[in-house]
């Protein structure tokens, strides 16, 4: 990827998006299977309270780099890849249930009897729905930019996009072709999450490591409206990235008011993938949370 000259390393993103880290080392990834699918996680180590990360539609485990080697010695951090997404395998059942089910094995797997879980977008819907129906296994949930009443038509043109990736010679067409969607975005970020989507091939051309068929929406976006049901159970921190177009002020401010446990935090200068726009400031709220 270097060859490109477009991909930073993790490490110095990291520092040049502003976050604090003591310990560069890269996570342990492993590998366990649930239902006849091979699922994948990486494993930041640490020792603290047992954390779950899991990423949003289209995206993978990496997208959590930037904070879990900030937060990295406050908790044991896995970020998970969900089924047909990263380094886990393709799968016929995409189910919000079917992937919950995974995120308990996952902990079966590592021997963790209670965990708190943070998922972004589609993440925190299969969060929600694993809190709900393993009440005994999740301590503390946070949702990081999705709650009932979302607007996910503005993610429109960048899903569309997603969808459209394809095998491409080099990862600059694919970046380039990226910050036309979302000019806004921080390039270098753009080009290692790209990075990480992207395996090579042994010809030289670089696919995408998701699976291409549309997810299901109609199904994600009625789980998304039983959210606040499904989270009564446990403390919930909701993060809004500020200038989110996904979910509003009101929107965040009427959720949490309605949750026996809740709060509410707003990252400043970020859209909805908030772990990548200010990871900084979101490692600031998921440390006093998760911790407490």
């Amino acid at each position: 990827m270097d060859e490109h000259g477009t991909v930073p390393s993790m490490t110095d993103l990291t520092a040049a998006l502003g976050v604090q880290f003591r310990d560069p080392a890269r996570p342990f990834g492993f590998s366990y299977s649930r239902a006849g699918c091979r699922l994948h996680a990486y494993d930041w180590g640490g020792t603290g309270p047992e954390v779950l990360l899991l990423h949003g539609g289209g995206l993978t485990s990496h997208t959590w780099d930037y904070v879990c080697l900030g937060l990295r010695g406050a908790a044991r951090l896995i970020a998970v890849d969900l089924r047909g997404h990263g380094d886990s395998g393709w799968s016929d059942d995409y189910r919000i249930a079917t992937m919950a089910e995974d995120v308990i094995a996952a902990a079966d797997h590592l021997g963790f009897d209670r965990v708190r879980l943070v998922g972004m977008s589609l993440g925190g819907v299969v969060a929600a729905h694993a809190a709900d129906t393993h009440p005994d296994r999740v301590d503390r949930l946070v949702l990081v930019d999705v709650a009932p009443g979302v607007d996910f038509e503005s993610t429109g043109r960048m899903r569309e996009f997603m969808a459209g990736l394809g095998p491409v010679a080099g990862l600059d067409t694919v970046v380039d072709a990226a910050m036309r969607v979302s000019p806004r975005a921080h390039r270098a970020s753009v080009a290692y999450r790209m990075s990480t989507l992207f395996r090579r091939e042994p010809g030289g051309d670089w696919v995408p490591k998701n699976d291409p068929r549309p997810p299901d929406f109609p199904a994600i976006l009625a789980a998304i409206e039983q959210l606040a049901l499904r989270v009564s159970k446990v403390p919930v921190l909701l993060v809004r990235g500020g200038r989110s177009r996904v979910l509003s002020q009101s929107t965040a401010e009427r959720v949490v008011g309605q949750l026996p446990d809740g709060e509410l935090v707003v990252v400043p200068d970020a859209g909805h993938i908030v772990q990548e726009d200010n990871p900084a400031a979101l490692i600031a709220a998921l440390r006093t949370f998760l911790t407490r």
